[in-house]
């Protein structure tokens, strides 16, 4: 049985790239690559550019991945740290949009996060 992501899709849409964020339970690298497969067992999310996601396992070292955007794991990571948001894996998927965003990519991941911190508090 495929694990139960909460998601939000359509969060963000600019010069053409498109964002949406997933997240679940995770306390370990198994989980995290549990809920990555999950994830792209639908079509749309296997083809995205880029699935980045971050967890704070409350045992053992943080863990994190830009999946080729270079950076934003880790923008991931500091926001859960900030909100102390433990043994919870977020996933920020991009489908490129064919025009690059410089800086403002960071942006928009933080706005994905903190999108998904509102919709589903602890």
């Amino acid at each position: 049985m495929p694990l139960r992501l909460n998601q939000l899709t359509g969060v963000i849409t600019d010069r053409g790239s498109k964002y949406a964020v997933s997240g679940g339970p995770a306390t370990s690298r198994v989980a995290v690559e549990a809920a990555l497969k999950s994830l792209k067992k639908d079509k749309k999310f296997a083809k995205a550019t880029h699935n980045t996601w971050a967890v704070l396992p409350s045992e053992g070292a943080p863990l994190k991945g830009d999946d080729g955007e270079a950076g934003a794991g880790m923008v991931i990571l500091r926001m859960l740290e900030r909100e102390g948001r433990m043994d919870h894996l977020i996933i920020v998927t991009r489908w490129y949009g064919g025009k690059h965003l410089g800086g403002d990519r960071f942006r928009h991941v933080q706005d994905c996060v903190h999108a998904y911190l509102a919709a589903f508090p602890v």
